[in-house]
């Protein structure tokens, strides 16, 4: 009897049926969990870095304002610009060159083109050398002042919008400024992570004004601008090194090695290849919204982690002395047949709690899994006694038996 009641069967089964259930719950909700390893991480992160473009953002950046300088008109400064990143697979170049298109300018060839991470781009169009990029750009590789155009371009970043300058090598020929709406649940995810008290940071490589302006209209305080795409995974392990549990959430090949770097990586569904690979857990939907939904299923799993190893352990623990007749002075003993069928309970206690994961709704108490452990200890508790007393039952009545065949075969 003690070597049965000892089985650990309900043990081996404790976490791996409420992963099983959490990741395909996770599923349901548009959630892909990679494993066991990210679902049970989730519950632990304490700090989120959201990327800007394609996260907080739709990913789909317009044109809204064309300045020109000299004797540079606003066409030329169009069919230059779109030329120019044409070449190039950044979102706000796609924005340029689909805002030539539909209003039908021309687009030359471009040579020589170099696409600068973090800058911008530079090419020959026309025989003559252009670069369309940030103040950085500019400055540090076309050397050419940018001052007087300074307010012109604060004006357009504190209106959240992204400015890039065309220049040739001479001189600055004009602006292109180019703005992305927030996503509607951009902001309730945010506030809805806070009140988890989840410290929430967003990481762009836009400049100061405009990244502030986007961080103000989704509700975060926390911002990391102008950081390059290969120094992101280094602002992830800045993170890291001051104690937080941090959670990456990005949609881009650049997003990849901070995705990589973050205990939790989190992928947009309508991101790139690389960045849904390198992530642990992938929206479906693009609704931020399933970032705190991911967060509070890996807490409710892990709840039912702790429950299964109480069932597992609990019935082990009073039935190992009851099964050795510890207690057999107060008539408690338990016989191998029905030592047997209680380990057997302890296993279905522990799969049926597991299934109550599927009860999880987000945003919503699931009054369902909080009181069906409670009852179900109760109800097994009982049981386990009531074998118990059979088996005490079993064991006098087969004494009784054995006696009088005993006293029978003396006569």
């Amino acid at each position: 009897a003690v070597i049965v009641i000892a089985c650990p069967c309900a043990l081996g089964l404790a976490t791996p049926t409420a992963l099983m259930v959490g990741t395909g719950k996770g599923a349901e909700q548009g959630i892909l969990i990679k494993g066991g390893e990210p679902l049970e991480g989730a519950c632990k992160v304490n700090a989120v870095v959201f990327d800007k473009t394609g996260t907080l953002t739709n990913g789909k950046p317009v044109v809204t304002d064309v300045l020109s300088f000299s004797e540079t008109n606003e066409d030329d400064v169009i069919e230059i610009s779109a030329s120019l990143e044409k070449s190039s697979e950044h979102p706000l170049a796609e924005a340029i060159v689909n805002y030539s298109e539909e209003e039908n300018y021309t687009m030359s060839e471009v040579e020589e083109f170099k696409a600068i991470p973090g800058h911008g781009v530079q090419g020959v169009v026309n025989g003559s050398v252009y670069f369309m990029g940030n103040r950085k750009l500019i400055e540090d590789i076309a050397q050419l002042e940018v001052g007087r155009i300074n307010r012109k371009l604060e004006r357009l970043e504190e209106q959240g919008k992204t400015a890039m300058i065309l220049a040739s090598k001479e001189k600055i020929l004009g602006i292109v400024a180019v703005a992305d709406t927030v996503k509607d649940t951009s902001r309730e995810a945010i506030e809805a992570l806070k009140k988890r008290k989840i410290d929430v940071w967003m990481i762009t490589g836009d400049n100061a004004r405009t990244a502030k302006a986007i961080a103000t209209q989704v509700g975060i305080a926390n911002i990391l601008a102008e950081v390059l795409p290969e120094n992101k995974a280094a602002e992830v392990k800045k993170l890291q090194g001051s104690g937080k549990k941090v959670a990456m959430v990005g949609d881009g090949i650049n997003d990849a090695p901070a995705l990589a770097q973050a205990d939790i990586g989190i992928a947009m569904g309508s991101g790139t290849d690389v960045a849904m690979e390198t992530g642990g857990i992938v929206i479906i939907r693009n609704d931020l919204r399933d970032v705190v939904t991911a967060f509070d299923l890996s807490k409710e799993t892990m709840q039912k982690i702790k429950q299964n190893m109480f069932f597992a352990l609990f019935y082990n623990i009073i039935g190992i002395p009851i099964a050795a007749r510890v207690f057999m002075g107060i008539g408690l003993v338990l016989k191998p047949e029905l030592a047997g069928l209680a380990m057997a309970l302890s296993s279905v206690s522990v799969v049926t709690n597991s299934l109550l994961i599927k009860y999880f709704r987000p945003g919503k108490r699931n009054y369902v899994s909080l009181v069906a452990p409670i009852v179900m200890t109760i109800l097994f508790t009982l049981i386990f006694f009531e074998f118990s007393r059979l088996s005490t039952n079993m064991t006098k009545t087969t004494s009784t038996v054995g006696t009088t065949i005993s006293f029978i075969n003396k006569k």
